[in-house]
């Protein structure tokens, strides 16, 4: 593989995408069958069965999100995406605080996907009937042996993202297809079997036992919605940058739809103990109670699919987002460099990759994977948060003249999205001062809360030392240009579709 070496203007991605790639890429990035199989149980963990309440709710501000992103990508669609958006239209050093939450967020998440693919294959190889390997017992449940099966999934996927977007999104669709029929099909049948009464209290917000648990449930749901703007970081890949907004859109209203259906089935079929009890095994718990085998092994062989797509799904947007930092040399010249076989930037997706293994094996500190799963959640939620509200801030900023010219559109482009960061903003300060409050003392522990808070702190801690380095020592230019505004402009909105 020859790479083309960075110059002061690198060359383009190559354009090859229409918009049902970019759903494949942004769903599969969603993931809802392991967003379902797993998040759910999670969730409920600290809302108890009041699942569609949360995700109706944490749906709110995020489709406020995506209307910024949509917006915002119609002026200036950009791999970068809310790091350009940010940078040009609040401050530079808040977009690069925005692509540098969302490198580690999604390397957090591929370790995280990482260990619930392995923990997948296991609980499938336990259904064929393999339970051990010479004189070592299998252990779906085991951080190690499920980082370590789903390291070799990880290597094999990154591998396949660097051939091409298209051949890793046919990929990916085809996953998709598979997950959403057994997803649907199981949820409809739980649905109407489960032996559990169906209750209106399900989708009333108020009975969620504090405002505490409504605000880490909220930010759990946001982490599940989070990667709808995946189809946003291929827009210099797609035929027509309008795509791109499209796929976004369409994918974040069918996880809602996924999510709700996959709420009401879980709450359906089992107890509140049951569905919080099961982490990382609740959709194989799920299946075993709706069918005998082998129809009981297809949820769970769909939430490996839905894993291994996630994890290609995860290396593409971050490599295209590390992309475009390094032509603004805010990040060193390797990740700009672009493969002139395949025309996507092949050594950065292997360092992606790269850094996910080593990320993955870090993790090994949490030996319960469902504790692993707890604490990297909680994480990620939190920065997502922050990076989506910075993300609509910097539409409000850039679309505010609309509120003197057209007072409808400035609503949609300007309240809604301003709305919507600051009940993201809000919910994560309030989650990390309850953290910070409901303990004396700092333990590795997913349920320590000096520790849930530090590990967010650590990454946005970080993100402003490599601000540091990439002014004062590679003299980026970001740091001077991002400062513009498009806010003059309005009119590029009404671009017709």
């Amino acid at each position: 593989m020859t790479d083309q070496p960075y110059t002061a203007d690198p060359p383009e991605l190559r354009r090859s995408l229409g918009v049902l790639d970019g759903i494949a890429v942004a769903a599969s990035s969603t993931a809802a069958t392991t967003s379902i199989g797993i998040g759910l149980g999670v969730t409920a963990g600290v809302v108890g069965l009041h699942l569609p309440a949360v995700m109706l709710l944490a749906f709110l501000p995020v489709l406020g999100i995506a209307g910024a992103y949509s917006r915002l990508n119609r002026v200036e669609p950009n791999a970068g995406n809310g790091y350009v958006w940010v940078g040009r239209s609040l401050n530079p050093w808040l977009g690069f605080m925005v692509g540098w939450v969302n490198i580690v967020a999604t390397v957090a998440f591929l370790a995280y996907t990482t260990a619930v693919t392995g923990s997948a294959i296991l609980q499938l190889a336990g259904e064929a009937g393999v339970h051990r390997i010479g004189s070592l017992a299998l252990d779906p449940g085991s951080t190690a042996q499920t980082t370590a099966v789903g390291i070799v999934v990880l290597v094999a996927v990154t591998l396949t993202a660097v051939t091409g977007i298209r051949t890793a999104a046919r990929l990916q669709t085809g996953l998709l297809v598979f997950e959403y029929v057994v997803l649907l099909g199981f949820c409809g049948y739980g649905i109407v079997s489960g032996p559990h009464p169906f209750s209106l209290s399900w989708f009333d917000p108020f009975a969620i036992p504090s405002a505490t648990a409504l605000a880490q449930g909220l930010l759990l749901s946001v982490f599940c919605y989070w990667g709808f703007e995946a189809a946003f970081s291929v827009n210099e890949e797609v035929r027509d940058p309008r795509d791109a907004s499209r796929a976004g859109l369409i994918t974040l209203v069918t996880m809602l739809g996924l999510f709700l259906l996959g709420s009401v089935a879980f709450q359906r079929v089992l107890s509140e103990k049951e569905l919080a009890g099961h982490g990382a095994e609740g959709l194989a718990f799920f299946g075993d109670r709706l069918a005998a085998q082998p129809w009981a092994a297809l949820p769970l062989v769909a939430l490996m699919f839905s894993a291994v797509a996630s994890l290609q799904a995860g290396v593409i947007p971050t490599a295209r987002g590390m992309f475009a930092m390094s032509r603004d040399r805010t990040l060193g010249p390797v990740w700009s460099r672009v493969s002139a076989r395949y025309g996507t930037p092949a050594a950065g997706t292997l360092l992606i990759g790269a850094l996910a293994t080593a990320v993955a094996a870090l993790a090994l500190v949490i030996p319960r994977l469902a504790d692993m799963i707890m604490a990297t959640v909680n994480a990620v939620g939190i920065v997502v948060a922050l990076s989506y509200a910075l993300t609509a801030l910097a539409a409000a900023a850039r679309f505010r003249a609309l509120l003197r010219e057209d007072w409808r559109q400035g609503v949609r482009a300007v309240v809604l999205p301003g709305l919507s960061a600051l009940a993201l903003l809000g919910l994560g300060g309030y989650l990390g001062w309850s953290f910070y409050t409901s303990t004396d003392h700092f333990e590795v522990s997913a349920d320590n809360g000096w520790f849930l808070l530090t590990t967010p702190l650590v990454m946005i801690a970080s993100g402003f030392v490599a601000a540091g380095w990439a002014k004062y020592v590679r003299r980026s230019p970001y740091f001077r240009t991002g400062e513009g505004t498009d806010a003059d402009a309005p009119q590029l909105l009404t671009t017709p579709n």
